[in-house]
């Protein structure tokens, strides 16, 4: 089957146009970008720093961070058709992968206490250890998927 894939007109395409590999690329580093930028700037906010933003707007901001999470996902998907076999055998990616997923569904907790807690933080004028742990497990994760980007595309499967 992943050869198959790796046969697909699709993946050839993206494979060796000009434009294929570079215009994927693009789309998947963007939406990585989105979804770390944005969760560091909440995570600084839950930090202490910008105490202009209140933690109840921090909740608008999760749109842009999801929409950003289908266009790395779909993006990262055409861009893994192109090489299956090889990227199923490469440690760094596995990693990757994986560390994708426990960051989604991170976020997606993360989301959720704040749009639990974000009004009695704001009420009491600080945030709950457990907010500060889902930002910092959150950041974490994220900044470690970069990491793990940077190793494939360096390393290659080693």
């Amino acid at each position: 089957m992943l050869e198959w894939l790796e046969n697909t007109q699709a993946s050839a395409w993206i494979r060796n146009d000009l434009w294929g590999w570079p215009l994927a690329l693009t789309f998947h580093a963007f939406g990585t970008a989105l979804v770390i930028s944005f969760i560091l700037i909440i995570g600084l906010r839950l930090f202490g720093f910008f105490n202009l933003i209140p933690y109840t707007s921090l909740k608008r901001l999760f749109p842009v961070i999801w929409a950003a999470l289908v266009v790395q996902i779909l993006s990262g998907f055409v861009l893994w058709i192109t090489k299956p076999t090889q990227y199923v055998a490469d440690g760094g990616f596995v990693l990757k992968f994986l560390l994708v997923v426990v960051g989604a569904i991170l976020t997606l907790f993360f989301y959720r206490t704040i749009m639990r807690e974000a009004a009695s933080w704001e009420a009491r004028g600080g945030v709950s250890s457990r907010g500060v742990a889902f930002v910092a497990a959150t950041l974490f994760v994220w900044c470690s998927v970069v990491i793990a980007s940077r190793l494939i595309a360096h390393l290659g499967s080693i």
